[in-house]
């Protein structure tokens, strides 16, 4: 178990007494009558790999542009190791940005574009020639140099413009959907790579993208966006297995919801008396909620059993269905699940021996069961 001094240096957001270094307070953007970002306090540290998630349109992208400088804030302010960027144009930031696009000048080498980001630095020749080196070879590529971007894969391409990013040293990084253009064996294989980097070269990292597998594999925390606000704010396990509403269950990952209202209060634990799921539901709670209060359950698809028997045992959850659809993914089966109340639950089943046939198949009737502690209350 790491001690608190471990866990303060680990994760600084638990350290009342650590500084943030980037603090994003009240930023508010609005375009005519539309707000794009509204009210948006966030606290970034040194080091972070900290991601901004939502769907297209909730406003991630306009806060990377206003800390970037691209955008300018209709209120609030945005400090960087607590200097106002306010009044800082683009290029005097301590910061850099990686597009979408690449952006790379067809017409240039790899190595001329990497070293673009030098020309207004007053550098020598010999200087400017091995920082180029030093960040080829820091994203693998320093035999590549003389190549033009045509003569390069896609994911060669982002490692140059990522080299490119990082070239001028800045003190945080902003990358917009830095992995969108690969196909996903390569944006896999990419994130360790872009880990890897980013924990060679210590600086803070802020990034944008709408896919929640890459937000939770490479961040060290997340900011879940809505309709411009910031909904929650957390580490990839936080946001996962403890969302605080509805909306951050369903975007993060896979959830199955049971509405339902509180009918009881225990110790450790409460009671949801759910017309979905057609029976009460037991869920590990502190007491958050009163007798009567309207509810739902949140409940991850890996968080069930399937079997073809009941099972027994305290604190278990069981409702009854018929297999209704089946989908074989390789390492994991998907199961979609119509219980007597007529209500499609999801349930995911790690196919852990190779076999070609299903010990639950199509039409097959089936219990459902998870323990007390498998889902979550939430209120909204």
């Amino acid at each position: 178990m790491l001690s608190p001094q471990q866990q303060s240096a680990d994760r600084p957001w638990l350290d009342p007494d650590a500084t943030p270094q980037i603090v994003i307070e009240g930023v508010n953007k609005t375009f005519g009558s539309f707000t794009a970002v509204d009210t948006v306090n966030l606290k970034i540290f040194k080091g972070e790999m900290f991601a901004l998630v939502g769907a297209s349109g909730c406003g991630k992208t306009t806060l990377l542009r206003m800390l970037a400088g691209f955008a300018t804030p209709t209120g609030g302010r945005i400090l960087i190791e607590g200097v106002d960027m306010t009044a800082v144009p683009p290029h005097e930031r301590p910061v850099n940005m990686m597009f979408q696009s690449y952006a790379l000048f067809p017409h240039m080498t790899v190595a001329q574009n990497v070293g673009y980001g030098l020309r207004r630095m007053k550098l020598d020749g010999s200087v400017r020639t091995k920082r180029v080196e030093e960040a080829l070879e820091m994203v693998q590529l320093g035999a590549l140099g003389k190549r033009k971007p045509h003569q390069l894969s896609g994911g060669q391409r982002q490692r140059v413009a990522l080299a490119r990013a990082l070239i001028r040293r800045p003190k945080v990084l902003l990358l917009d959907e830095p992995l969108s253009a690969l196909d996903k064996k390569l944006r896999e294989q990419t994130q360790f790579e872009l880990m890897n980097i980013q924990f060679q070269v210590g600086i803070t990292f802020v990034f944008v993208t709408h896919d929640q597998d890459e937000a939770m594999a490479l961040s060290t925390r997340i900011a879940v966006m809505n309709r411009g606000q910031v909904v929650q704010v957390g580490t990839p396990a936080e946001i996962y297995e403890f969302p605080q509403s509805r909306f951050v269950a369903d975007f993060i990952g896979t959830t199955n919801l049971f509405e339902g209202t509180v009918s009881g209060n225990q110790p450790g634990h409460i009671v949801v008396r759910s017309a979905e799921a057609g029976c009460d539901l037991i869920v590990d709670e502190t007491g958050r909620f009163g007798s009567g209060q309207r509810v739902w359950v949140a409940l991850r698809p890996e968080k069930i059993r399937l079997s073809k028997q009941p099972l027994g045992g305290d604190r278990v959850n069981q409702v009854k269905g018929v297999v209704w659809e089946l989908g074989y993914l390789g390492n994991r089966s998907t199961y979609r699940i119509k219980t007597e109340t007529g209500k499609l639950v999801t349930v995911f089943a790690q196919n852990e021996r190779r076999t070609s046939e299903w010990s639950i198949d199509w039409s097959d009737e089936v219990y459902l069961s998870w323990t007390a502690n498998c889902a979550v209350v939430l209120h909204q």
